[in-house]
């Protein structure tokens, strides 16, 4: 099963932002996210057309949170990305007409509906507020605190 990487990416950028004081250009952004600048664009432009982040352009522009952290769930964030569906639906080989590849597709199916369900619900309940404290938490119990990426990287 191929992950997608998009919401956990996307949610990392937003708590950078959320910790920098000022804007933050698409290329700061993407050294944190070891990816390109035009990714970042691209992502960040869907989530100012929700309304999550605004942007400024010229000298010291770049990339800013326009809400509060505790009003942004991680859902609405999966939402700005488009994100439906949180958990790949399975692919199951069709064997039509077979009775025991409709028994096994239907409880397949139902299982993957309810622990979609479950996701859903638990990122509508957490807020980059509680992202950005568990993180706070982390950095002041960290002995190399001025490191959030481990080893030697400090982005």
């Amino acid at each position: 099963m191929k992950r997608d990487d998009r919401l956990s990416n996307t949610l990392h950028a937003l708590l950078h932002m959320a910790d920098f004081a000022g804007p933050m250009t698409s290329e700061a952004l993407s050294a944190c996210l070891r990816t390109n600048p035009v990714v970042v664009r691209r992502t960040m432009a869907g989530l100012r057309d929700m309304g999550l982040v605004t942007s400024e352009r010229g000298h010291g522009g770049g990339w800013r949170l326009a809400r509060d952290l505790g009003e942004v769930t991680l859902l609405k964030v999966a939402e700005a990305l488009g994100e439906t569906t949180l958990l790949a639906t399975p692919k199951l080989v069709d064997h039509a007409g077979c009775l025991v590849e409709a028994a096994v597709t239907d409880a397949l199916a139902e299982a993957h509906a309810a622990a979609n369900a479950l996701l859903i619900a638990r990122l509508g309940e957490v807020t980059l507020a509680d992202l950005a404290d568990d993180f706070r938490r982390r950095m002041a119990a960290h002995p190399h605190r001025g490191q959030t990426h481990g080893s030697s990287d400090a982005a």
